[in-house]
């Protein structure tokens, strides 16, 4: 089975985005919030079928660990309230998805994070998502403030409740920012790797998982720039008199392949052990189109680790097992599904 534990919900029927559009400019005129619009089951598969399933299919992979848009996600935008709203309807729409196509797509939650209410606040949806619908995991924003990273480190104390919370369910969380409101940052080429590398940075620093043994993060992107200056990262552990990263972070934290080229993904493979990186794509995501050096999708990453010279076994975990020792929601749910 090849399990792909990074696609998003890009292609939602037009009434929702009309919704989102509605309903933040509600807010900022402080007029009447919208109404959430009726979308059939028909509209779902319809906006489904043709995309991220034929992609899927066509490119070999089996399901998708499906969530909400991560650049929609917004949670700079509006105050908790929309927030809340908007983070619920996108969750039940994730959900609406696995029913209709319990075979190929399996949800991890957004949640309602807004820079200036605790993340604690957001582990009532957790649970919602995790107990009622069934979801194996969620999208943690490290910066909900749009780039603009107003809040404490992943490491603060703040952080702890819904970690603890993540551990109680265990389920993880992929470290994920939404969009950027700073224009230093471009969304997707800078603000997304930078909140990937900052990321781990913040977990060398800290000790996190002296606190959290059992949790597990996901930093997408191929760990952002982390992989290409491994070495950087090392002699700092070092230099903070940390031990040395496979034992102060790597027992925790795991790397996606949403790495769009050959030569990125060789880097990868060569410098982080293979039971810490998981298969992805991202489809359709950061990066749309055809490579023309290539003649392929950006994003068809299953040909990457395709071309890779390691064995069948490694190929297995990168492409199935690791995901399922990493959500093991996900794992007792495809076991369910064969009895």
């Amino acid at each position: 089975m090849i399990i792909d534990c990074h696609g998003h919900y890009t292609t939602e029927p037009k009434p929702f985005m009309d919704f989102r559009k509605a309903q933040v400019a509600a807010f900022e005129t402080g007029g009447p919030m919208p109404s959430f619009p009726e979308i059939s089951d028909d509209e779902i598969r319809e906006s489904v079928e043709a995309n991220q399933l034929k992609a899927l299919k066509d490119r070999g992979a089996d399901m998708t660990i499906f969530s909400p848009r991560a650049s929609g996600m917004g949670h700079h935008i509006g105050d908790e309230a929309v927030s809340k709203v908007w983070t619920r309807h996108s969750n039940d729409m994730i959900h609406r998805v696995t029913h209709l196509f319990p075979d190929n797509f399996i949800g991890v939650c957004q949640l309602p994070q807004n820079p200036k209410v605790p993340i604690a606040n957001a582990i009532e949806e957790l649970e919602r998502c995790v107990t009622e619908l069934g979801f194996v995991g969620c999208n943690l924003n490290p910066d909900p403030s749009g780039g603009m990273w107003t809040g404490v480190p992943l490491t603060d104390r703040a952080w702890y409740p819904f970690f603890e919370k993540m551990v109680e369910l265990d389920v993880p969380a992929m470290i994920h920012v939404s969009g950027s409101c700073n224009a230093n940052f471009h969304m997707t080429g800078a603000h997304y790797i930078n909140a990937d590398t900052t990321a781990f940075m913040q977990f060398l620093q800290g000790d996190l998982f002296a606190d959290f043994p059992d949790l597990r993060l996901i930093i997408p992107h191929g760990g952002g720039a982390v992989p290409y200056h491994w070495g950087r990262y090392r002699g700092l552990a070092d230099m903070m008199g940390k031990p040395p990263l496979r034992d102060h972070v790597m027992r925790n934290v795991y790397f996606d392949t949403c790495v769009y080229h050959q030569p990125g993904i060789d880097c990868l493979f060569k410098v982080i052990d293979i039971d810490n990186i998981l298969f992805a794509s991202e489809m359709f995501g950061a990066v749309k189109g055809v490579d023309p050096e290539s003649g392929h999708n950006f994003d068809d990453t299953k040909r990457y680790i395709d071309a890779l010279d390691i064995t069948d076994a490694e190929r297995a975990k990168v492409f199935e097992g690791n995901a399922r020792r990493v959500y093991p929601r996900l794992d007792a749910a495809l076991k369910a599904r064969v009895l």
